[in-house]
């Protein structure tokens, strides 16, 4: 692992790469411990704030532009910050299955399948696991 390009990266990068880690090492501990309780509130909002932050620092990242300073990633994460919304008010309303499923497909999806895009070759996160 090399920290040096992420080092160099400047403070918004460093941020969403952060809370983007976080945000994975929390979600894995929500799938792992039990639901429903005071814990599992807590634990749940503090994901939803990184992941939030994640989405939110997205849009000042513009590496690969598609459509003006944008790319299909800036997509997503308005779809994410939707979804989070929807995934709270669905726990709220008492709508635990589709609050489940939901969350689960945004740590999928969001996360996780977004987050191995970060590993291509030439991308800033391969660069700092697997060098160059």
């Amino acid at each position: 692992m090399n920290l040096a390009p992420l080092a160099a990266a400047g403070p918004l990068i460093q941020s969403h790469a952060l809370a983007a880690v976080l945000a994975v090492g929390l979600g894995l501990a929500q799938f792992a411990l039990s639901k429903g309780g005071r814990r599992h509130r807590w634990l749940g909002r503090a994901w939803v704030g990184l992941l939030a932050l994640v989405a939110l620092t997205s849009f000042g990242i513009h590496g690969m532009r598609q459509f003006g300073p944008f790319s299909w990633i800036h997509g997503l994460s308005v779809f994410t910050l939707g979804m989070l919304v929807l995934g709270v008010g669905l726990a709220r309303a008492g709508h635990i299955a589709a609050h489940r499923w939901t969350m689960i497909g945004l740590f999928a999806g969001a996360l996780v399948i977004t987050g191995l895009f970060t590993l291509v070759p030439g991308r800033l996160m391969h660069a700092v696991l697997f060098g160059a």
